[in-house]
């Protein structure tokens, strides 16, 4: 079923918000855009709502927030202290407090919301997603997408059959310096790229400990925050943010961070993956009660290239001496780029010459974007309104989050398995294609076609 949706919000100019950047420069996002609200003629309003107010979901209210035309209308999260400072935000910003909720589902049933903010734990990512697609509600989603592929399928497909704006919180997508980045690799300046390195080594993070399980905080819906996840006791290190590191919410640094920088790899070279293989373990913490590995190597392969991830926790030093990035290397030269921006290596030649020579000419350091979090909001809502795809449309996070699940899916399994791309379809084998769904637990249903 479609929602119609007020004429007068797409009928209303984008300028508004292309040019939203340029009205809040140099104010106070929490107070200056409350003024710059009231300039809004009720019918441009964009009526918004979150699902999620933690650390990420905090961050997408704010920037939502800078945009003049977006008025709040609802939050909702399964912890109390969470929702009342996702309500204090808006007030703060607008002068006016929202309607809030501890089930999102009663954001779901209203008829004045044009889009919804979807910033929970991973394995709460997919049901709001596809019941606010049949209710006629624009998504932004966090990364990643989902967690697993057949969770993603659902999603594009809601996205798809309801005809609804869907947007991926890959904000890098909206980074100029990615885009200069990925743009010189399409050129093949690099030649034939036979190989792709992308990783994170992450030096602020550590151990999560053993805590033993207990009871859960008396402002918390505990049986809410598990939702279709498997029943489990509370422990608080399975629980906010740390919910990355366990299998039943997450994929670990894998999909995490993963999402991110194999999201440049599969915007640059437009290809599938055809199969994949890891290894990986608790070597660095084994005594601490999380599940995912924290030293992972995997291999995805490609029809005509091989992805390598790497990641280690504890440690901060990657390749090029960089924490974090992708690494393209082709035959006449390597780009690398990260989040502090991007340059191209020489590679060398001595197979004709007498001595090494260059191959092409490097290109130094190019500098980084900045503020790209908020010109990704700004692109999903001017998608809102021309109704076209965004940068990180639902599909682009779709196929990015599958490469990240691959190579989980094989590190879990301990061997190479191959991939049918068309399908989506472990190829003969039966146990590795039960990662690719996921059961629910009762009463909670993924909805289907």
């Amino acid at each position: 079923m479609k929602r119609m949706v007020r004429r007068e919000f797409f009928r209303s100019s984008t300028k508004a918000v292309a040019g939203a950047t340029a009205l809040v420069s140099g104010v106070n996002p929490a107070v200056g855009a409350m003024h710059l609200s009231e300039r809004v003629s009720p019918n441009d309003r964009i009526g918004i709502a979150a699902v999620g107010i933690g650390g990420m979901g905090k961050s997408n209210l704010h920037d939502f927030l800078r945009v003049p035309e977006v008025e709040c209308l609802a939050l909702a999260d399964v912890d109390e202290k969470h929702l009342e400072e996702g309500l204090m935000i808006v007030e703060e910003a607008r002068g006016k407090r929202p309607e809030g909720y501890k089930d999102f589902r009663r954001i779901i049933d209203r008829n004045d919301i044009d889009a919804v903010i979807v910033s929970t734990p991973d394995h709460w990512h997919a049901l709001p997603t596809v019941l606010a697609c049949q209710t006629g509600k624009d998504v932004y989603v966090e990364k990643p997408l989902a967690t697993t592929i057949e969770e993603g399928r659902a999603m594009v497909n809601a996205a798809r059959r309801y005809e609804r704006v869907v947007q991926v919180g890959t904000q890098q997508r909206s980074a100029g310096h990615f885009q200069e980045a990925v743009a010189f690799v399409r050129t093949g300046d690099l030649g034939r790229i036979r190989m792709v390195r992308a990783w994170t080594y992450l030096d602020w993070k550590g151990g999560i400990g053993s805590p033993p399980d207990g009871d859960p905080p008396q402002h918390v819906d505990y049986d809410l925050w598990l939702g279709p996840a498997p029943k489990r006791p509370f422990n608080p290190m399975r629980f906010h943010h740390n919910f990355r590191w366990f299998w039943d919410y997450s994929g670990g640094l894998m999909t995490d961070w993963g999402a991110h920088m194999v999201d440049v790899v599969m915007w640059a070279m437009e290809s599938d993956p055809v199969g994949a293989m890891a290894i990986g373990g608790k070597y660095g913490f084994p005594d601490d009660i999380r599940e995912t590995p924290d030293t992972q190597q995997s291999i995805v392969e490609f029809p005509e290239f091989s992805l390598i991830w790497e990641h280690m926790i504890g440690c901060g030093i990657g390749p090029w001496q960089r924490e974090h990035g992708v690494e393209f290397h082709g035959e006449n030269g390597i780009l690398i780029v990260d989040r502090g921006g991007w340059e191209v290596l020489s590679e060398t030649d001595k197979l004709r010459q007498p001595e090494r020579v260059l191959r092409m000419t490097p290109t130094p350091r190019q500098a980084a974007s900045q503020d790209y979090h908020f010109t990704h909001v700004q692109n999903f809502l001017e998608c809102m309104k021309s109704r076209s795809r965004p940068v990180s449309d639902v599909e682009i996070g779709h196929r990015s989050a599958i490469a990240c699940h691959l190579a989980n899916i094989a590190v879990r399994l301990r061997r190479y398995f191959r991939w049918d791309a068309g399908k989506e379809l472990i190829v003969g084998d039966t146990e590795g294609q039960d990662f690719v769904g996921r059961s629910y637990r009762e009463p909670w249903e993924l909805p289907g076609e």
